[in-house]
């Protein structure tokens, strides 16, 4: 496998048209998913095309650079509004699409559409009971507010899946309280042969562990026109939904993948993490960190065969895991490895078709900025099983509370929302670590 340097990209005096189709596509055919992979497929071709038109030439480098960048740059969003295309119709599916509201949950949500745009005072006295006849409370919350109906709750969901790669990929569980507990076995337990007749001695049995997920609040706090909000015509789930995804969604993504654990979710790169080499089949003693593999170099990826420290992640990662296991890693990496070619000389990159996914050797890539850049002892780079290693943890009901008077003539939703997240099964997933050893 090699590497093309950008010295291997010059073209003296070279001049590299941007092709059409990439650069309208992501806003013209947003509502066409065939036109638009038709459209991520023809960038490909150009930027291959730009790659392999400028071979051995010798000049600087940074003009046929900045187109390529460009291109790339312009991939990445139609990838990315693909993914999220596919993400909306999923949730929808997983929603259900039939009007199947309970009657209780429907006057629920008419009222509070009531309140949301008015603030009618005279419904805040029975407010509260409509909540508990709808099944929404769980546990009263100081923070004071309504909770939304479950339909726009979902929507708010559904457009967080969408911003946040993580989210979009993990396993998400709702629950009532403020913390997630569950026992884990590290094995240890042990059996064996005896005849038909030979005593069963008794034999040592598994160890077990506690993972415990908190929740933390999060919260947005979007202004509206009272004129927008007496505009019978706008959809208040959706506007909702758009302006708390801005907000949730980039605190989210960050927490995920950095956060500390504290009142915030762990994020995947907040453990303590080992070679791999060293982690072994021992549970019990690698438990609670990750593994990782380097790029065999200090600073970055090997001169020679880059490639092969994705290969060395990849199968580092158990086969159990491997089936639905996914890429994880930013942009500007991105553009560094659909670069990369196999010893025949084929992209390592593919586009997605049809259904399937953007892949890198053969598997799905999701694009997360919050995942670092490639520098020295860095982890630029996860695979694994995120439906099986990482879990998030939302807590029933997001609340909203109206504020009419703190920013006249805008109405404030104070909108708050609880929710953890961490890693329950360490062994499904592992790290590529910027390292010569």
């Amino acid at each position: 496998m090699k590497n093309l340097s950008k010295a291997a990209l010059v073209a003296a005096g070279a001049t590299v048209a941007m092709p059409r189709a990439v650069h309208a596509a992501p806003r013209a055919d947003a509502s066409n998913p065939a036109a638009m992979i038709a459209q991520i497929q023809a960038g490909w071709e150009e930027f291959k095309g730009t790659i392999e038109a400028n071979l051995g030439k010798k000049a600087d480098d940074t003009v046929v650079q900045s187109k390529l960048d460009a291109i790339n740059a312009d991939l990445n969003k139609l990838v990315k509004a693909v993914d999220e295309q596919a993400t909306q119709i999923a949730a929808a599916r997983l929603g259900g699409g039939g009007n199947s509201l309970a009657p209780e949950a429907t006057e629920h949500a008419q009222v509070f559409n009531t309140w949301f745009r008015k603030g009618d005072r005279a419904i805040d006295a029975n407010m509260r009971e409509l909540e508990v006849k709808a099944g929404l409370t769980t546990q009263s919350d100081p923070d004071g507010g309504y909770i939304v109906p479950s339909t726009m709750e979902a929507g708010i969901d559904r457009v967080l899946g969408t911003v946040s790669a993580v989210r979009s990929a993990a396993r998400v569980i709702s629950i009532g309280g403020s913390e997630y507990k569950k026992l884990v076995s590290m094995g240890g337990a042990t059996s064996g042969w005896v005849g038909e007749e030979e005593a069963r001695p008794e034999t040592a049995t598994p160890v077990l562990r506690e993972i415990a997920i908190n929740t933390g609040e999060i919260y947005a706090n979007p202004y509206a026109t009272q004129t927008l909000l007496d505009d019978a015509l706008v959809d208040i789930a959706a506007w909702l939904a758009d302006e708390v995804s801005i907000e949730f969604g980039e605190q989210e993504g960050a927490a995920f993948i950095l956060g500390n654990g504290v009142k915030k979710p762990r994020g995947i790169l907040a453990y303590d993490a080992i070679a791999n080499a060293s982690y072994g089949q021992g549970k019990s003693s690698a438990w609670g960190k990750v593994g990782f593999v380097i790029t065999g170099k200090a600073g970055g990826f090997a001169d020679a065969a880059p490639a092969d420290a994705l290969i060395d992640l990849y199968y580092a990662l158990r086969s159990g895991y491997r089936n639905g296991a996914s890429f994880l890693l930013s942009d500007a990496v991105m553009g560094t490895i659909r670069k990369w070619k196999d010893g025949e000389g084929n992209y390592l990159w593919a586009p997605p078709t049809g259904d399937m996914p953007a892949t890198f050797i053969g598997k799905p890539v999701l694009t997360d900025d919050n995942m670092p850049a490639v520098a020295a002892n860095a982890f630029p780079i996860a695979f694994g099983n995120f439906q099986r290693a990482y879990t998030i943890i939302d807590r029933q009901s997001i609340r909203i509370l109206r504020d009419p008077y703190t920013n006249k003539p805008f109405v404030g939703f104070y909108t708050t929302k609880r929710v953890g997240g961490g890693i329950t099964n360490f062994e499904a997933i592992k790290l590529l670590k910027v390292s010569a050893s």
